[in-house]
């Protein structure tokens, strides 16, 4: 099978290419064509596979697989998909050891609607303490106020993991609802 592949001509003896030096036949086969009057020998590939070349191996060493999810059975169902337009305002409330703030966010499009804290220098100089929660229930009202003058009278809040909806939280948002904003509230 071999003779008839490479020529029983080249088997056992010395082949010589264009510029005459000597040539191993082991990694070389006659090509089917001549050149002035001469067998044109052409390298052969190791595994022969060259003809059989698809797209998804034709760089075998360097091509990049696709990213593959860790979950590909998880489905994103239709309402986690259009909650972010259904319920476009999202509550966020952060309170440490010194002050209070909240403010409303358009989920969409990433902008804070309305915006309250006890940083502020009109808050602050009304307040006797800061962090207490008489100033969480006056943050709450301050930002109803200044949600409804951006017209959004709904919001959705989630707390924080580290978060429990209760004291200080609890009463900027009830302060929020008792001031007409309709706050939805997801607990998990």
């Amino acid at each position: 099978m071999l003779r008839q592949a490479v020529g029983k001509h080249s088997i056992g003896k010395a082949i010589y290419g264009s510029d005459r030096a000597k040539l191993r036949p082991s990694l070389y086969q006659t090509n089917c064509g001549f050149h002035i009057g001469r067998t044109v020998l052409a390298p052969r590939s190791f595994f022969g596979v060259e003809d059989y070349v698809d797209d998804d191996t034709s760089r075998p060493y360097t091509y990049q697989k696709e990213k593959k999810s860790k979950n590909p059975d998880k489905h994103v169902s239709f309402k986690q998909r259009t909650v972010a337009y259904m319920e476009p305002f999202t509550l966020d409330v952060f309170i440490s050891k010194r002050f209070v703030s909240a403010s409303l966010t358009h989920r969409v499009t990433c902008k804070q609607v309305a915006v309250a804290g006890t940083n502020s220098k009109d808050v602050k100089a009304v307040l006797r303490s800061r962090c207490d929660i008489p100033a969480c229930m006056s943050i709450g009202r301050i930002l109803s106020e200044r949600a409804k003058e951006a017209d959004v009278y709904t919001a959705s809040y989630t707390p924080r993991d580290q978060d429990k909806f209760e004291g200080k939280i609890r009463a900027v948002v009830q302060s929020l609802i008792d001031n007409g904003i309709d706050v939805k509230i997801y607990l998990d």
